[in-house]
């Protein structure tokens, strides 16, 4: 099938982007890598009227570090983000960002678009959950900060405005003796996750869990989190049985979709076996060990 007709539209500066969507309405559209927009263009999913290309705006590609902040401009591509220096810092970024798809897509995919789509199978929506990522975006008058936990409202529904262009995803740097990792349960490369799961640990003194962040993707039309489960790890040198027991308790809030991709009961077993894997790749690198993460493929 081919796209309806649109008018397109390539502003110079992020002003000009941000005035442009303003003054063509809701039924206006930015354009990035256009991974997710062009299947929909295609498939006629939306009506669409105008597409305003962002993606040569000078300056929303840089991935930095300030003051125990990273910043990843939304324009970042997987692929820059996989091979970044913060990803030799925190390889849960790699884990994420370098099991995208396929080189294709990673090369042109970036991180900003891949949240303002807001899919429920996305990875970025559900890892920036694991960071508790904020994502700043800029209005006509304004720039504003939104943790990614309310960022993102619903199945394809963000809290960006009219006429708002995220810019830019911060992240707090890990503090020492903390680990992550994040797993996808994929078909194929391609695919997008039918199931996918996310932990950040910090351990404090004698190796008892200070804190944690758990998360389920492509597990309801938002990515899970359970403050019991989280509970349950805090205050205890952490055991098998310790992730099981928090296994549980988030698996139990998740609500998969019976689809193409597999039943929900089926894929509440993926959720719970993709956990422990995150679990237990998140706690080795606490302890300083060097994993290298990979998505879990049929």
């Amino acid at each position: 099938m081919y796209p309806a007709p649109f008018r397109y539209h390539r502003p110079g500066s992020l002003k000009d982007a941000v005035a442009l969507l303003l003054a063509l309405g809701e039924a206006a559209k930015p354009l990035a890598g256009g991974q997710s927009l062009i299947p929909i263009l295609k498939l006629r999913m939306d009506e669409i009227s105008d597409l305003v290309d962002i993606a040569r705006i000078p300056g929303l590609d840089q991935i930095s570090q300030e003051n125990g902040q990273i910043r990843i401009g939304a324009l970042a591509t997987h692929a820059q983000i996989a091979i970044a220096p913060i990803a030799k810092q925190i390889p849960a970024l790699r884990d994420c960002a370098g099991g995208i798809a396929d080189h294709q897509v990673r090369s042109r995919g970036t991180i900003g678009g891949s949240i303002c789509t807001a899919d429920p199978s996305g990875d970025w929506a559900t890892f920036l959950h694991v960071l508790d990522a904020q994502v700043v975006s800029r209005g006509k008058d304004s720039e504003r900060t939104t943790p990614i936990a309310t960022f993102i409202r619903d199945a394809y529904t963000t809290a960006l405005a009219s006429g708002e262009l995220v810019t830019e995803i911060r992240i707090e740097r890990p503090p020492a003796r903390s680990g992550a990792a994040y797993i996808g349960f994929k078909k194929a490369a391609p695919a997008y996750p039918a199931a996918s799961a996310g932990v950040h640990l910090v351990l404090g003194d004698g190796d008892v869990c200070r804190s944690a962040r758990l998360v389920l993707g492509a597990a309801g039309p938002r990515p899970v989190t359970s403050d019991e489960a989280e509970r349950l790890l805090r205050g205890k040198v952490l055991k098998r049985a310790d992730f099981e027991q928090a296994a549980e308790a988030i698996v139990a809030r998740s609500d998969p979709p019976t689809d193409a991709r597999g039943s929900s009961g089926f894929k509440r077993d993926m959720l719970r076996s993709l956990f422990l894997r995150a679990a237990d790749t998140a706690l080795q690198r606490c302890r300083g060990a060097q994993i290298d993460g990979s998505h879990a493929y049929v």
